[in-house]
């Protein structure tokens, strides 16, 4: 009887051994995502056309963003982390390699960098679509467009106004702006939220439940990534999309891999995948969020619709990360128990 164990050895008498077929070897990698569309996209044109080919399983761990990151930071001391994969607003990207959470993302397994704009590179993560903060408003019932954050303040739109709960940090932000805030103090922003939930602003648990409530018109206006105004009005919901004129605030979604992944090697081909062009022209087309890759060549009529101007990018308010990341319990607290409470 011939075993593979024989072969070999008569190979390797022949000096053959070397030029025998490798067998495949499949492994398995865990992504943490938020599941819902970008879920589903991320099977669609990364999970089974990139990585499958590579004898690469992926899983997906869904949750919000919150959670994940409590438990990638719970995680850290742990042997091996619950994901190999975790997808990450810039806010808790910024967060988690300050903590020494996140890996350095290395140019040599990760060949497709050399692609990414240059404004958002970073070490520990890579930027996989990013979008803008906008003012979203049902043109029927907003009749003048608004044309800065801080009309969502206007008494006008008392019990009309709806912000998605998950996007805490970003209200503030965003208010913050509105009301002539800095990006190292929220005391003005703090001031106009509070005079804002006199105005009885709803406050909806997820994007979707936000999305339910402007198409049956419970609520008029509110903020949100301009990418999700392009899918929701995709969708048939009655929105229009402005941007501020004093600056948008831009979001970028990101990936890292944890130190204590299970199956590095995976992963980081994983976050490679992530930032193929034709996967991320993908997620525009369906989101509305724009690649980050120079590759990545946009459709004109999409483009026009989900990108922003030279000079709207020139006028782009970035978070103060440190800001963000030293305050974070504090703005957490006041958006649950003095905004919301």
């Amino acid at each position: 009887m011939v075993t593979r164990r024989s072969l070999l050895a008569g190979s390797a008498a022949l000096g053959l051994y070397g030029t025998l077929p490798a067998r495949a070897e499949s492994s398995s990698i865990v992504v943490g995502t938020w599941g819902g569309d970008y879920g589903a996209l991320l099977q669609q044109n990364i999970d089974v056309p990139l990585m499958k080919p590579q004898g690469i399983e992926v899983s997906q761990d869904i949750a919000n963003q919150d959670p994940r990151r409590t438990k990638l930071i719970a995680e850290r001391t742990s042997r091996r982390a619950s994901m190999d994969v975790a997808c990450i607003n810039d806010i808790d990207s910024y967060m988690l390699s300050q903590l020494g959470v996140l890996e350095t993302v290395p140019a040599a397994e990760v060949p497709r960098l050399s692609q990414v704009i240059d404004v958002f590179k970073k070490p520990h993560s890579i930027p996989h679509i990013y979008s803008a903060l906008v003012v979203l408003y049902n043109p029927s019932k907003v009749t003048t467009p608004p044309t800065r954050y801080a009309d969502i303040f206007d008494p006008k739109y008392k019990g009309r106004v709806g912000l998605s709960d998950i996007l805490w940090n970003f209200n503030m932000a965003g208010a913050n702006i509105g009301a002539g805030g800095t990006p190292t103090d929220f005391t003005k922003g703090k001031a106009a939220l509070m005079d804002l939930k006199k105005l009885e602003p709803k406050v909806y648990p997820s994007n979707e439940t936000l999305a339910a409530a402007l198409k049956s018109e419970e609520v008029w206006i509110s903020m949100m990534w301009l990418a999700r105004g392009f899918m929701w009005k995709q969708a048939g919901i009655p929105v229009e999309m402005a941007i501020p004129e004093e600056g948008a605030l831009p979001i970028l979604f990101e990936a890292g891999v944890p130190k204590n992944s299970r199956a590095k090697d995976g992963a980081f081909k994983y976050l490679n995948a992530m930032l193929d062009p034709q996967a991320q022209v993908a997620f525009a087309r369906k989101m509305g969020y724009v690649p980050t890759v120079k590759d990545a060549k946009l459709p004109d009529d999409l483009a026009k619709q989900i990108s922003l101007t030279e000079a709207q990018q020139a006028k782009l308010r970035p978070l103060d990360y440190a800001t963000m990341q030293a305050q974070q319990a504090a703005f957490n607290d006041f958006w649950n128990k003095e905004f919301k409470g």
